[in-house]
Formats: C-alpha cells, structure tokens, sequence
C-alpha cells in the first residue's frame, strides 16, 4: 500500500472527524473508533474525492468501515 495514500487519508480523516492523527490507525473503524455520525461519512466521502482527485460510487465508499479500508479503496480508484 503506498505510504503517500496512507499519510493523506490519515489527515483527511483527521481533520474532518476532528481527531487527533494518532488515533487514526489501519484498523480503526470510522464509526466505532472515531465517533463518524452518517453526516460526517458523507463527508469524508467528498474529502477524499477531493483529496485524491476521483470519483467514488458513494453506497460502495459508505461500505468501507475502516482506515486501511479506505486506503485500499481509494488506491483501487486512482
């Protein structure tokens, strides 16, 4: 896994969930780990759109419950 998508997802994540970085590990679960509520999956959605530059099917992204989840996802898209 690229350690560039890694490090960006972590600070998309952090910033829009207002946590601290270090709390944003691979194996932490958005909603159960680091407090999302449904608005804030939306968007962190749209921030790594974004972010990354792409385009991502929003019912399949709301399937992705943790960090490396979404790293991996967001590397499928690139």
């Amino acid at each position: 896994m690229p350690e560039d998508t890694r490090e960006r997802v972590v600070k998309v994540v952090a910033e829009t969930l207002n946590v601290d970085e270090s709390r944003v590990t691979d194996e932490s679960q958005f909603v159960e780990d680091l407090g999302a509520e449904s608005m804030q999956s939306v968007e962190l959605i749209a921030a790594f759109e974004d972010e990354f530059d792409i385009e991502m099917d929003e019912q399949e992204a709301l399937g992705v419950k943790t960090v490396g989840d979404a790293v991996t996802f967001i590397d499928r898209h690139r």
